[in-house]
Formats: structure tokens, C-alpha cells, sequence
């Protein structure tokens, strides 16, 4: 990019206010994320693992680490983790021998929408935050700018994924909700 088109001041500042914003933010997610998986007995490691296997129908380890957005051996090494638990099954296709896919077990599955009904025994700062601008505007932030910056970062493919597996979480929720709204 040319230096016309911004300062260095310009620039140094935007990016120590994301720095900022993003640590105080991954700060309270991250509190949230853990209070909420510990009566289970998995890390944030572990657990995203899980959502996604769960989001994306399965998926391959490269997958995983590049939705996870961690390295292919942490990946790795949580999902054999999950494995041993029983939680998690490694698969070759068919197709394509040179990935490992990992698919949820059904006990995997079955943790998953555990910790859906179980969502509101925890505080979620985050969600406690973002409530006044809900009242104010009527909808949750949708970070369409964040989006864009990701996109920028990450690619198209990251993103594409991101939607999927946000549009397969909302058809769970609908499942879950339909399930608990019968009378039994």
C-alpha cells in the first residue's frame, strides 16, 4: 500500500487500538468460554474442536486448524485427545486418503447438545455487554467491518466456512428448540 494513503500515526494508532480491543474482548470470551465448558472437563482447545466437527459435519485436521486458527499439530493433538475420550472418530475418505478427518462419536454429539440446553447455567459477560445494544437496536452486533478485516486476513475460504458452520449451528438450535418445545 502506499504511505499517501495513511500516517504512520494513523497507522500505529489503529492498530494499537485493535491490539487493545481485541485483548479486552478475547479477555472476557475467553472467561465466558471456560466457565461455560468446565463442568465438562475440556479446554477452549477441545471444545472448539468439537463445534466444529459438529458445524461441519465433519471435517478434515486441516480444516479443523484453519477454522480453529491454530497450528495443524495442536489440531492434531486435541482431536486424538477427544479420540481417547471417545468423543471424537478419525476417518481417510475414500477420495481423498491424504487428509484425516475427525467426525463427532455419537457421545460427542450428544456432549455438544448437553452443553446447548446448558449454556444459561453460566454468566456470559459478553452476552451481558452486548444487551443494551440489543434493547437499543433491536438485534446483537454483527461486526460487518471485523468481517471484512478477517476476510482480509484469512480469505474467502475462512469465512465461507464461518457461514457455514454458523448457518448448520442455527439449524442445531432450531432442532434443539422444536425437541424441547414438544410435550412429552
Amino acid at each position: 500500500m502506499s504511505e499517501e494513503l495513511y500516517t504512520m500515526k494513523e497507522a500505529m494508532l489503529y492498530s494499537q487500538r485493535i491490539a487493545q480491543l481485541s485483548k479486552a474482548l478475547w479477555k472476557a470470551v475467553e472467561k465466558d468460554w471456560q466457565s461455560w465448558i468446565k463442568p465438562y472437563d475440556l479446554n477452549i482447545n477441545e471444545h472448539h474442536i468439537l463445534w466444529i466437527a459438529f458445524h461441519l459435519k465433519g471435517a478434515s485436521i486441516s480444516d479443523v486448524a484453519k477454522f480453529g486458527v491454530m497450528h495443524v499439530s495442536t489440531a492434531f493433538n486435541f482431536s486424538k485427545k477427544l479420540e481417547e475420550r471417545g468423543l471424537l472418530k478419525f476417518s481417510k475418505r475414500d477420495d481423498d486418503k491424504r487428509n484425516t478427518y475427525v467426525e463427532l462419536t455419537d457421545a460427542g454429539n450428544d456432549l455438544i447438545l448437553l452443553m446447548y440446553e446448558h449454556y444459561h447455567d453460566t454468566h456470559h459477560s459478553i452476552l451481558t455487554g452486548s444487551l443494551a445494544l440489543r434493547e437499543l437496536y433491536g438485534r446483537f452486533p454483527e461486526f460487518l467491518d471485523v468481517m471484512a478485516v478477517i476476510r482480509n486476513i484469512y480469505g474467502d475460504d475462512f469465512i465461507e466456512i464461518f457461514e457455514r458452520s454458523f448457518d448448520n449451528f442455527k439449524e442445531s438450535l432450531e432442532k434443539v428448540e422444536e425437541k424441547a418445545s414438544i410435550p412429552q
